[in-house]
């Protein structure tokens, strides 16, 4: 596959050496960290820095990763002169490509444009594996080419051309320039520069067992060429790696041993039991109505009962509660609410931007089917 030639950088891209074992995962974008746990659970993986410009977010996201940095606006951050990770992770802007939107697609000046600066974080620091969610507006927003030396913007980027006229399937990559191109065609197209092959899929949450469909597009890309040192980042299964024993000693450990955040262990438990028959008591069929049979199959999968839907207050009347939009996200309690990091307006629009960990998790697991070779160790 063509591609650009990689930037060189202060650090040397090696593998983990610590006596930590764990990939390391750079973080964008992070939020509360909803992408963070289900990369972490999946690749066995530790988050080693983030990148979060809102300051009362970002102390949810430290409250979880105390003795993570936080690089803060991801404008100002030289690459070179920050840690290599093994995997890089965000979730760029979906304002200006989201459904809901002015639809001004990725593009220089606007937010969603800020994806430029996640690929350079990539050609930078060129990690192993790079994981991408966004809106299911993706695939129907348009992108702006930047202009290069010598090329005819105006035909690159046709001001009369509409959405009716851009690439008529998900799959090309502005091979036609008199066409509008795909956001994702974009981010596919840098990511193939970038030397990365690419893999994507959208899921609705109720695929995993969510009383809501909320669609996402999740891209999973690993490194095409193999990596320089010749070493695997990520064990086969019955590897054994030196050092990474409890006792930190050369001793292999059994074949199934996997260093676990407990972080994520609710995860795995929750993995568990979508697809479980569920039918709802005469209670909750009375509380919640049609949606009962929704509620309950949630509240099976996450091991806890629905709070209240709703605030009352004099003034306003009726208000989304919410510790109800952190159950349905899937987080534990308190994930977000706790704490005085968050007024309650706060609270409901960074749950609104955030990831639902087990629909992520289910998305990743999905799209990382390269064989064993090279598989995340949870896929």
């Amino acid at each position: 596959m063509s591609g650009t030639t990689v930037t060189g950088a202060l650090f040397m891209h090696e593998p983990n050496t610590s006596r930590d074992s764990r990939p390391r995962i750079g973080s964008l974008f992070s939020g509360y960290g909803g992408l963070d746990l289900a990369v972490e659970h999946v690749f066995h993986a530790k988050t080693v820095w983030f990148s979060e410009l809102n300051e009362p977010v970002a102390r949810v996201f430290a409250r979880h990763w105390p003795d993570t940095p936080n690089l803060g606006d991801i404008t100002t951050i030289d690459w070179r002169q920050v840690e290599p990770v093994d995997i890089l992770i965000g979730g760029f802007p979906c304002q200006d490509v989201s459904t809901v939107g002015k639809r001004a697609g990725i593009a220089p000046g606007t937010r969603s444009g800020l994806w430029a600066h996640m690929a350079a974080a990539i050609d930078v620091l060129q990690p192993e594996w790079v994981v991408i969610e966004n809106v299911r507006g993706l695939l129907s927003s348009p992108a702006t080419r930047p202009p290069t030396e010598g090329d005819d913007h105006d035909q690159r980027n046709p001001g009369d051309a509409t959405l009716r006229g851009m690439e008529p399937d998900p799959w090309h990559l502005g091979d036609d320039a008199a066409r509008p191109l795909r956001a994702l065609g974009a981010v596919l197209g840098d990511l193939a520069d970038l030397r990365l092959d690419a893999r994507w899929i959208g899921l609705p949450a109720s695929l995993v067992g969510a009383p809501h469909h909320r669609l996402r597009i999740f891209i999973l890309a690993r490194r095409a060429l193999p990596h320089p040192t010749g070493n695997r980042l990520f064990a086969r299964r019955g590897d054994s790696r030196p050092g990474s024993s409890p006792a930190r000693d050369d001793r292999a450990l059994a074949p199934d041993h996997r260093l676990r955040t407990p972080r994520t262990g609710w995860l795995a438990e929750q993995a568990s039991r979508v697809g479980d028959a569920v039918v709802p008591d005469r209670r909750t069929v009375q509380r919640w109505g049609r949606y009962a049979d929704a509620i309950t199959r949630w509240e099976h999968i996450t091991g806890r009962p629905a709070p209240a839907p709703a605030l009352l207050t004099d003034a306003d009347g009726p208000r989304p509660a919410a510790a109800f939009v952190e159950w349905l996200m899937g987080l534990p309690t308190g994930w977000v609410t706790d704490g005085a990091e968050l007024t309650q307006n706060q609270q409901i629009t960074a749950l609104g931007n955030g990831v639902l960990p087990l629909q992520a998790a289910s998305a990743l697991t999905d799209a990382s089917g390269w064989g064993t070779k090279r598989r995340p160790a949870g896929g």
